[in-house]
C-alpha cells in the first residue's frame, strides 16, 4: 500500500497541470467565452490542439483524486473552466475536445455525496449536461444557430447524437484495467451519466447509450444506475415512448424487479381491460411484451414472471381471461426456450424446480406431439396421478405433517393451468367416453378447478362433477328436451359452487355432442340465463374456437356450430328464439 501511495504522489506530482498552465488556459477560456468574434475563434483556432494537450493533461489528475472534494482543493477553478468551455459552442463541436471535457465533467461527480460541495457540484453537472443538447437561447445550439446560422433542429439532432457517441463510448471504457490501476475507480461516471440520461429518456438519439449502460456489467460498487434513471426508462418502456434492443431490455429486468413487475402487470392490465377486443390477438400481446423470450433466456426472470401470475391466478381463480393469458405466455415461453440453441438452453426442470418430476414431461407436451389416439390414455395417466397425489396429501395431512406434499401439490395444480389445453382436452373427451373412462378425465378436471390446497373437499367436488357429467350426457342425447331437465341444469349452474367447471362441461357437449345444433342452441338459451354465466361463455367459445383453428380441427362443420352457439348467446337472437 505504502510503494503504491508514493507511486500515485509521484505520478501526480509529473502530470497535475503547474498554476502557470492553469492561469494560462483560464485567462483563454474567458477570453473566448462564447466565441461570438472573429477574433476569438481565430485564436481557438490556433489553440485547440494545445487545448485537447492540456485537457488530457487534467484529466489524467482528476482522474487520481479520491474524490470530487480533492480534485476541487488541489484545482480551485476546475469547475469555473469546464464551465467555461462547456458554454463555447466551438469547443463542444469539436469531437475530440467534447470527449475530454465529458471524461472531465464525469470526474467531478460524486455517486453518493459526502458534503455540500459534492451535491452542488452534482446540481452543476446536471444542469451543464442538459445545457449541451438544450436549443434554448443560450444553451449551445442556439449559439452555433446564431452565428454560424445552423438550423437549430438538425443542430440539436446532431449535437444530441454526438454527445451520445461520446459519452457510450465512455461507458464502455470505464473500469477498464488501466482505469482500476488508478486510486479513484471512475464508475461514478456511470451513475453520472445515467442522471444526465433521465431528460433524454424518450429522444430517440439517446436509445444507444441508454443501453450501453442498461448492458454494462457491475464490476464494482460504485457502477450502479441512478434510480431515476431506471424508473424513466421503465415508465417510458411501459408507455411506448421509449424502443430498445431485446437485450437492453432483458439488462433493464435484471436491474429492477420493479421494472420486471411492472411489465407484467401491465400486460395483465391490457388483457383484463377489454378480454374480448385481446382474445383474437392474445398470443401477439403476450409475444410482443417480450416476457417470454427473456423468460426463456434468463431463468430468474422466468420465475419472478411465474410468482407473479401466481398470485394473481390464486386472487382470481375464476377469471377465465387470466387463466388463458397464463396458458398463452406458457406456450410462447415453451417456444422461445425450444428455438434456442441447445448448448445456452437450460433444462426446463430448472424453471419448475418444485413441480413433479414424472409430470412435468406429460404436461409440458403439446397435445399436437400426441397421436390423436393415444389423447385419452395421455389425460387419464395425468388424471389419474394427481388424484393420488392429492390422496396422498390428505392422508399426510391427517397426521398433521404436510408442507412438502402440499407444496408439490400447488405446483402441479398451477402447471395444470398453465397447460390448459389439457384440460380442454379431457372436457372434449369427456363427450364420447363410458362412465368407467370418465373418472379420471372427472378427477383432472375437478383438480384444475378445485385444488385440494385451496379448502375444498376433491371428494365432493368429483362426485358433484360426475352427477352433473352424467345429467348433461342425458340432456344432449335426448330426442327431446323436458322443461323440468333444463330447469334443473339452470338451477344446478346458477347455485354450483364451481360454475367453471360446470360451465366447461356445458360448452363441450354443446359444440362435440352427436345432437343437432339447433337442440345445443337451445340447451344454452335455456340454461344460461344470467349475464355473468353468458360472459364466461362467450369466452369460453371463443377460445375454443382460437384452439381448435390452431389444431387443424376447425372443419366448416365445426365452424357453423361454433358460430351459432355464440349467435345463440346474443341478446336479440334470445328475445328472438323464447
Amino acid at each position: 500500500m505504502e510503494g503504491k501511495y508514493i507511486r500515485n504522489t509521484l505520478f501526480k506530482a509529473m502530470t497535475a497541470p503547474s498554476e502557470l498552465q492553469l492561469s494560462f488556459w483560464m485567462d483563454k477560456a474567458v477570453k473566448w467565452g462564447q466565441a461570438t468574434t472573429p477574433s476569438a475563434q481565430q485564436d481557438m483556432s490556433k489553440h485547440l490542439g494545445s487545448l485537447r494537450s492540456f485537457l488530457q493533461q487534467l484529466l489524467h489528475t482528476l482522474q487520481l483524486t479520491s474524490s470530487a472534494t480533492e480534485a476541487v482543493k488541489s484545482l480551485p477553478f476546475v469547475g469555473q473552466f469546464l464551465g467555461r468551455l462547456c458554454w463555447n459552442p466551438y469547443v463542444t463541436a469539436d469531437g475530440e475536445s467534447c470527449s475530454l471535457l465529458l471524461q472531465c465533467v464525469c470526474c467531478l461527480y460524486s455517486a453518493e455525496p459526502r458534503n455540500a460541495l459534492e451535491q452542488r457540484a452534482n446540481d452543476w453537472i446536471r444542469n451543464l449536461l442538459c445545457h449541451l443538447t438544450s436549443a434554448e437561447e443560450g444553451g449551445v445550439i442556439y449559439a452555433l444557430e446564431r452565428f454560424a446560422g445552423i438550423a437549430p433542429h438538425h443542430c440539436s439532432s446532431q449535437a444530441l447524437q454526438k454527445m451520445v457517441a461520446l459519452l457510450t463510448e465512455e461507458v464502455s471504457v470505464s473500469c477498464s484495467p488501466a482505469v482500476h490501476s488508478l486510486d479513484r475507480c471512475l464508475c461514478d461516471s456511470i451513475h453520472a451519466v445515467s442522471v444526465a440520461c433521465v431528460p433524454l429518456i424518450t429522444c430517440p438519439e439517446a436509445a444507444p447509450l441508454i443501453g450501453a449502460l442498461l448492458k454494462r456489467r457491475i464490476s464494482c460498487g460504485c457502477s450502479h444506475l441512478s434510480e431515476e434513471f431506471i424508473e424513466a426508462v421503465s415508465t417510458a418502456l411501459l408507455s411506448k415512448t421509449l424502443v430498445l434492443e431485446d437485450m437492453a431490455v432483458i439488462a433493464l429486468w435484471c436491474h429492477s424487479l420493479s421494472s420486471l413487475e411492472g411489465a407484467v402487470l401491465s400486460l395483465l392490465e391490457s388483457v383484463l381491460s377489454d378480454p374480448g377486443a385481446v382474445l383474437q390477438r392474445l398470443e401477439e400481446v403476450v409475444s410482443s411484451s417480450f416476457l417470454p423470450k427473456a423468460s426463456a433466456q434468463h431463468c430468474c426472470i422466468f420465475l419472478i414472471v411465474n410468482d407473479v401470475f401466481r398470485n394473481v391466478l390464486m386472487a382470481m381463480e375464476e377469471n377465465v381471461a387470466v387463466g388463458a393469458l397464463i396458458q398463452v405466455f406458457t406456450s410462447c415461453f415453451l417456444r422461445s426456450h425450444s428455438a434456442q440453441k441447445q448448448q445456452e438452453r437450460l433444462p426446463l426442470r430448472a424453471f419448475f424446480p418444485h413441480v413433479p418430476q414424472n409430470l412435468l414431461t406429460p404436461l409440458l407436451t403439446e397435445p399436437s406431439e400426441v397421436p390423436r389416439q393415444a389423447w385419452l390414455e395421455h389425460v387419464s395417466w395425468i388424471g389419474r396421478l394427481l388424484h393420488s397425489m392429492s390422496r396422498e396429501a390428505d392422508q399426510v395431512e391427517e397426521k398433521g405433517d404436510s408442507p412438502r406434499q402440499r407444496r408439490a401439490l400447488f405446483e402441479a395444480w398451477f402447471l395444470l393451468a398453465q397447460r390448459g389445453h389439457w384440460v380442454d382436452v379431457a372436457a372434449e373427451l369427456l363427450v364420447s367416453v363410458d362412465a368407467e373412462q370418465s373418472e379420471p378425465l372427472l378427477c383432472l378436471l375437478t383438480f384444475y378447478h378445485h385444488p385440494t390446497d385451496r379448502g375444498h373437499q376433491s371428494s365432493q367436488q368429483i362426485m358433484a362433477a360426475r352427477e352433473a357429467w352424467g345429467r348433461m350426457r342425458i340432456l344432449f342425447l335426448a330426442h327431446t328436451l323436458p322443461p323440468e331437465r333444463l330447469s334443473s341444469m339452470n338451477k344446478l349452474l346458477s347455485s354450483a359452487t364451481s360454475a367453471n367447471l360446470l360451465l366447461r362441461l356445458l360448452l363441450s357437449f354443446a359444440i362435440f355432442c352427436p345432437a343437432f345444433t339447433s337442440t345445443a342452441v337451445k340447451v344454452l338459451q335455456k340454461v344460461l340465463t344470467q349475464a355473468e354465466l353468458k360472459r364466461r361463455a362467450e369466452w369460453l367459445l371463443a377460445s375454443a374456437w382460437h384452439r381448435l383453428s390452431r389444431g387443424g380441427a376447425l372443419d366448416a362443420a365445426l365452424q357453423d356450430r361454433l358460430r351459432a352457439l355464440q349467435d345463440s348467446l346474443l341478446p336479440e337472437h334470445i328475445s328472438r328464439c323464447t
